[in-house]
């Protein structure tokens, strides 16, 4: 049955995506069935007798021909270039799709021209000087409509938020340039000049300020690049701008080895290590001195090496290419001074900060919510000016946890601090389980995703009337009617018996999971030993602890407890049915009478309900609670609380882009699970497939 209600809302997203793209199925529609009558589809249409009726280029602009832009667009050179051809309609169809038929009708259209028109231009003027690639080129024609649909894949990068658009331009540009450069076809020259239109009509292409990540990232994207130059030079014949070469006859395993050694330093750079930058700042040094004494032999003995220029033309311009990488390498050196191995901030002379100097900033200054789970074990602290940022590192992302400590004015500093100091050790910063305080003080662009709702009781005046209670009263009154017994206690303050028996009942809830006990935000028993830590107790009237509960501070500006959080619940599976609700609402009571003010139930992870403009990653966060809950129960640990009438308050994952969430997810399961083994991700990966 579901199968069958999700087929039609299937369906019917895809003719709503289909009814907002009309321009690009019309000329896809339109290229398929010139492709069918001119059996373009399965013979290469220049190879027709009627080529060159149809076909663009400075010829046909000479001759007369100028329908030619308009009925060589339709047409694809071989059979093998329609799949790039129908794959590059895709940029056209994200662009209806986004800004609408009109726009993307104009941008098709007058890009296709203007590259047309442009090439032809530029070869006219081009192949009167004695340059033979630009002679050559100027006596060939060319099909396709590859600078239209480029035209609008470019203006599709223009719709990226930051830094992606930043990103993609960069992209765009190595393709266009590295396809000019070293191949040299008509149709490089058309995407070159479709590109151009395009920044000069939308100008979305800004140089903005980069951060290390992005002067990294253009490292390792102008590495790989060359390298693909260089490799490309290797395997087939070239014919660009600089002249012609020709593949090595070598054998294939150096080409192999150049691949590994490019993909190496490339990772090398991106991680912003210093041996990556040292070792390609010499490497770049090589063939600019190599493309120095090319430049030198081309002119004064270019009459013996006449046979060999092409090739030497090519070197030199390659070696402007590395001239200007090593310089863009001098500037940005200070990106690739990277130390792993290490706490941040924790220099020669740096004083590591203590769990003891933790503890004393949250009492002193207060915290929010879940800020006492940075005194739990595994946990790091990373000094600012204002305060210490607690964190844990797995994966390669820096995870902090809930929000910096120190005074509220210090937040941003600290912040700011901390995402340089990760960012310096190639580490993906983020803020896990952060309020709004923190949200205020990130970077701009940074994103922020709600991943659960803090379940507030707000204590003063708390009284269990009203409908709304009925079920946390009864739960009250039965308790004491069936012999149960409240005490509210510290771990340290009960004797052996109690204490094993709440270690049975903990050990007992953990086994059923199939994995080990969550780590991270969740306690266990051994942070429960803490003495600021108290323990909410049922006692049966055989001496049994039928359920507990631990409460984690949280403190006020002077030291005062303002408040209590939820981290353990444990129950005996035989015992007092309604002994959480019992519980619960009897810590509450007890907190108001002591003068707190809030009683938090803190948020079950993945319980946010999702609202549909969250965006498409809080949708699949959505999906992938759905299916945990059979081993973990998320959702229905979020129902049971909403017994408590609590007020919600958002609790975030704040990340610089969606870039960073492959590594952040791959973090996060190893802080919450860091004892698991890959058997137990297997196992617990198949109780849920079977819904267990």
């Amino acid at each position: 049955m579901a199968e069958s209600a999700e087929s039609p809302t299937r369906s019917f997203r895809t003719l709503s995506v289909l009814r907002r793209i009309p321009v690009t199925l019309t000329i896809v529609t339109i290229v398929l069935v010139v492709g069918v009558i001119g059996q373009g589809l399965w013979s290469a249409t220049e190879n027709q007798s009627w080529y060159d009726s149809v076909a663009y280029g400075l010829p046909a602009l000479e001759a007369g021909r100028f329908w030619t832009p308009i009925t060589g667009t339709f047409f694809v050179a071989s059979p093998a270039v329609y799949i790039p051809t129908l794959l590059s309609f895709i940029g056209v169809g994200l662009l209806e799709y986004g800004r609408g038929s009109r726009v993307t009708l104009a941008y098709f259209g007058i890009g296709q021209l203007f590259a047309i028109f442009a090439t032809a231009l530029f070869l006219f003027f081009a192949s009167m000087t004695p340059w033979p690639w630009a002679i050559d080129l100027a006596g060939q024609l060319d099909v396709g409509a590859s600078g239209g649909t480029m035209a609008c894949i470019a203006a599709c990068v223009g719709m990226l938020p930051q830094p992606w658009r930043q990103r993609a331009w960069v992209v765009v540009f190595g393709y266009a340039a590295i396809s000019l450069l070293f191949l040299g076809s008509l149709a490089d020259i058309e995407h070159t000049f479709a590109i151009v239109l395009v920044l000069a009509v939308d100008r979305s292409f800004r140089i903005q300020r980069t951060s290390i990540r992005e002067q990294r990232l253009i490292a390792f994207g102008a590495i790989i690049g060359l390298g693909a130059v260089q490799i490309l030079t290797l395997l087939v014949p070239t014919n660009g701008p600089f002249g012609a070469t020709a593949p090595l006859d070598g054998p294939w395993i150096d080409v192999l080895i150049d691949t590994v050694i490019i993909i190496i330093v490339a990772r090398g750079l991106r991680l912003g290590r210093r041996w990556a930058w040292v070792l390609t700042v010499i490497w770049g040094t090589l063939g600019v001195l190599i493309g120095i004494l090319y430049l030198v032999v081309a002119l004064f003995a270019r009459d013996q090496i006449e046979d060999q220029i092409g090739d030497v033309d090519v070197a030199i311009a390659s070696s402007g290419l590395w001239l200007a990488f090593v310089i863009y390498l001098v500037v940005t050196r200070h990106a690739f001074g990277a130390r792993r191995r290490r706490p941040l901030g924790t220099g020669k002379d740096a004083v590591v900060p203590t769990l003891d100097e933790a503890r004393a900033l949250i009492t002193a200054n207060g915290g929010g919510n879940l800020s006492w789970m940075a005194t739990w074990e595994g946990m790091q602290f990373f000094r600012t000016s204002g305060g210490l940022v607690p964190y844990q590192v797995h994966a390669g992302v820096a995870i902090v946890l809930a929000d910096p400590l120190g005074p509220p004015a210090s937040v941003a500093a600290s912040v700011d601090e901390f995402v340089r100091a990760a960012e310096h050790d190639s580490l993906v910063p983020c803020f896990f389980s952060a309020s709004q305080i923190t949200k205020d003080a990130i970077p701009d662009g940074w994103r922020d995703l709600i991943i659960a709702d803090d379940t507030i009781v707000d204590l003063p005046g708390l009284a269990f009337t009203g409908k709304s209670w009925s079920h946390v009263r009864q739960a009250m009154n039965r308790g004491p009617r069936e012999g149960m017994t409240f005490r509210m206690t510290t771990l340290a303050a009960e004797p052996w018996g109690i204490r094993q028996q709440l270690r049975a009942i903990s050990e007992g809830w953990v086994g059923e999971k199939g994995l080990p006990e969550m780590r991270f935000t969740l306690g266990r028993l051994q942070e429960a030993e803490d003495p600021e830590v108290r323990l909410a107790l049922a006692i049966s009237p055989e001496g049994n602890v039928d359920g507990f509960l631990s409460w984690l501070p949280v403190f006020g500006p002077e030291g005062e407890h303002r408040g209590w959080t939820l981290d353990l619940m444990r129950r005996r599976d035989d015992g007092f049915q309604a002994v959480m609700e019992y519980l619960i609402g009897s810590s509450a009571q007890a907190f108001s009478e002591e003068g707190a003010q809030i009683l938090s139930l803190s948020g079950a992870p993945l319980a946010h309900e999702v609202t549909p403009d969250e965006g498409l990653i809080a949708q699949l966060l959505g999906q992938l609670a759905g299916t945990l809950e059979p081993v973990y129960g998320f959702s229905s640990l979020h129902k049971f609380k909403q017994k408590f009438n609590p007020r919600y308050e958002p609790i975030y994952l704040l990340y610089r882009d969606e870039g960073d969430l492959p590594a952040i997810a791959a973090g996060l399961t190893r802080a919450f699970l860091p004892d698991a083994t890959l058997r137990q991700f297997a196992a617990a990966g198949v109780d849920v497939l079977r819904g267990k």
